[in-house]
């Protein structure tokens, strides 16, 4: 069947990205074609420049759901080869676009570069395009008041811990998932109980503690408003390696959940060290008074 295809790696699936899906899903409804996304894994940087390569904000499988909640049907998640990376502009466009997915529109971004080492640009994809019988489209960048939205930009905010802005940019807010470890038992002890969350995410925002909301993965309908923690505890003494540790502002009426995703809403202080444990457990209380202070905003802007 005929298709409108988009090429790219489509991390965090952010504004622009879901500018791209839209005029896909657009097209494809215009011209009965289906609409196709087709991305790469692993990133391509880990193949043809290792050392370049970018903590991903995303893994394939999240990208992939969040575009077909925008209407994409198929998302082609095309392994990443050193043989791929070979292929010439035309025979990527030949092999691959025409042969594989039978595209008769291709939408890309304007810095958008195909074929071995980058050497197919738009210019070159459009003239491709009229030998092979598709149409290609350039959509412009996003800008976000004033910023412009790309994956680059949005990592390095989560990076510094500017998650507010980057859940703008991102129109969700970034999560992590992971599993529920046990912890060192500290906080039941001598400050509050937490959920310590052992996470393969690659990128973790800066040291400190957020407000966040808190899913239980195997039952996404239970959700927590809850502060956490990202750092080292470095008010004890052999804190450890760096965790991940949330505190529920409501308590749980169930057993604790096995698994769980972490959204990160607004930083609210650097990790510091205290004087004592009941220093640090008065503070948490401040953070907390924060947080519901903050739940409260949200809930009153949505009346």
């Amino acid at each position: 069947m005929n298709s409108v295809v988009t090429i790219g790696n489509f991390d965090g699936l952010h504004a622009g990205h879901r500018r791209i899906m839209r005029r896909v899903v657009e097209l494809a409804q215009e011209h009965d074609w289906k609409p196709v996304v087709l991305t790469f894994d692993p990133h391509p940087t880990r193949v043809v420049a290792p050392s370049k390569s970018p903590k991903l904000l995303t893994t394939p499988e999240q990208r992939a759901a969040m575009m077909m909640e925008t209407g994409i049907d198929h998302v082609v998640i095309m392994p990443f080869t050193e043989e791929l990376a070979r292929l010439s502009p035309d025979e990527f466009v030949r092999q691959i676009l025409c042969d594989d997915l039978d595209a008769r529109a291709v939408l890309v971004g304007a810095n958008f570069r195909f074929g071995a080492k980058q050497a197919g640009d738009v210019e070159m994809l459009r003239q491709l395009g009229e030998e092979y019988g598709f149409t290609v489209e350039v959509v412009d960048e996003v800008k976000i008041r004033g910023r412009v939205v790309s994956s680059t930009g949005i990592r390095k905010l989560i990076q510094k811990g500017d998650v507010s802005i980057a859940c703008r940019l991102l129109q969700h807010p970034y999560s992590v998932s992971g599993t529920i470890v046990s912890g060192r038992g500290v906080g039941s002890k001598e400050t509050v109980p937490t959920l310590n969350l052992e996470t393969r995410a690659e990128l973790l925002p800066e040291t400190g503690v957020y407000i966040t909301r808190t899913f239980d993965l195997d039952n996404e309908r239970k959700s927590w408003d809850s502060i956490t923690n990202v750092g080292f505890r470095p008010t004890f003494e052999d804190g450890g390696g760096l965790t991940v540790e949330t505190y529920l502002l409501s308590p749980l009426v169930a057993e604790k959940p096995e698994r769980i995703r972490l959204e990160f809403l607004r930083r609210v202080r650097p990790e510091k060290k205290f004087d004592s444990p009941d220093a640090l457990k008065a503070q948490i209380f401040k953070d907390v008074g924060r947080a519901k202070t903050y739940f409260r905003r949200l809930q009153k802007q949505a009346l």
